[in-house]
């Protein structure tokens, strides 16, 4: 039986198989769609360091291309402005203005960045700071960790600390925008993806290609299923083993997690994700997978897990309306009641 969630997210168990976030054309059959046969086309670009992938059914080959072209430099775009590896981006110099001191004088943003910073806003609260897009002193202190291989120093992290905090970063009228501490930096990573996700599949669909689905590293959007089929099959990741296959069509998904990204300093294991309350990486592993209606919320909400734990995550994502998640701990399986499928003999509830 297939769970319904609002905003017509569709998700039908579909038996075991393994791989993370691996992806075909379901084999369950389905009313075959009015019109012109559908062909299969599947394009894929490095973009916001990972690979974004489009798979979309179309009628003809040139209209297929043409859309992927327009979807690819779509996301380009919106790297351009959320990068915050990027010096001359939009999210980078909104940082960089605190600089000159704060609070800073209002700035007015794109329609792009003020979507993922109110987004964002809205999680860090939700959440009470377990994201926040203000988390990138942090996160620089860690990259140059991970390439020195040695831990942050307590005295360096302190220093970062009062640049970091979603209530230093405030939102005004008409897009404006206003950092209260000094020398701030934006880390727009944990959310940037799924709203490329839901760009990218809106553009499709304005172009008359709605059987389609996106992904952008550990994140998906689903469209309409492809022709035949009741859904687009993905199969989950566990920690070390198999995990269930689902059909999405008209679903987000977000897979959050130190699978692949993550340093070992001195035989311990530190994941990329940081607790932006304390400055400090994950050194529990955890697997967390979001479903929902947009990708920008499941993206952020999977990072919020991944810092909360199962117990408080998953209560968050209880009180957020359409979306359901899944949390893998060494001490076993945790999901909310809406989350499909029984994924181990060993699930329970937190």
């Amino acid at each position: 039986m297939a769970l319904r969630l609002p905003i017509s997210c569709r998700v039908t168990g579909a038996g075991r198989v393994l791989g993370a976030l691996a992806l075909a054309a379901c084999a369950s059959p389905a009313p075959a769609p009015a019109g012109p046969a559908l062909a299969r086309f599947e394009f894929s670009e490095p973009h916001m360091g990972t690979e974004f992938r489009i798979v979309v059914y179309a009628a003809r080959a040139v209209d297929a291309g043409r859309a992927a072209k327009a979807a690819f430099a779509r996301v380009a775009e919106l790297d351009r402005r959320l990068s915050d590896y990027e010096p001359a981006s939009e999210l980078t110099r909104l940082g960089v203005s605190s600089d000159r001191g704060a609070p800073t004088a209002p700035v007015i943003v794109s329609e792009d960045l003020w979507r993922v910073l109110e987004e964002g806003q809205a999680v860090a609260r939700a959440s009470e700071g377990a994201f926040d897009l203000t988390i990138g002193p942090y996160v620089q202190l860690w990259r140059r960790a991970r390439r020195q291989e040695a831990l942050p120093r307590a005295s360096a992290l302190s220093a970062a600390a009062p640049a970091v905090g979603y209530a230093k970063l405030e939102l005004g009228a008409e897009h404006t925008v206003r950092l209260l501490a000094p020398r701030m930096r934006l880390d727009a990573g944990g959310i940037a993806k799924g709203y490329a996700l839901d760009e990218v599949l809106d553009l499709l669909a304005g172009r008359g290609l709605e059987r389609a689905l996106v992904v952008g590293g550990g994140e998906l959007r689903a469209g309409a299923p492809p022709p035949g089929a009741n859904g687009w099959r993905v199969a989950l990741v566990g920690l070390d083993g198999p995990s269930e296959a689902l059909e999405l069509s008209g679903c987000a998904l977000a897979t959050s997690g130190d699978l692949e990204q993550f340093v070992v300093i001195d035989g311990k294991r530190y994941s990329h994700i940081l607790d932006p309350r304390t400055g400090r990486a994950l050194s529990e592993r955890r697997l967390v997978s979001v479903l929902g209606p947009r990708a920008i919320r499941t993206d952020a909400l999977a990072t919020a897990v991944s810092v909360l734990g199962p117990e408080a995550g998953l209560e968050l994502v209880r009180r957020t309306p359409g979306y359901e998640a899944r949390v893998i701990v060494a001490e076993g399986v945790f999901r909310t009641a809406g989350f499909p499928g029984a994924l181990s003999s060993g699930d329970s509830s937190p």
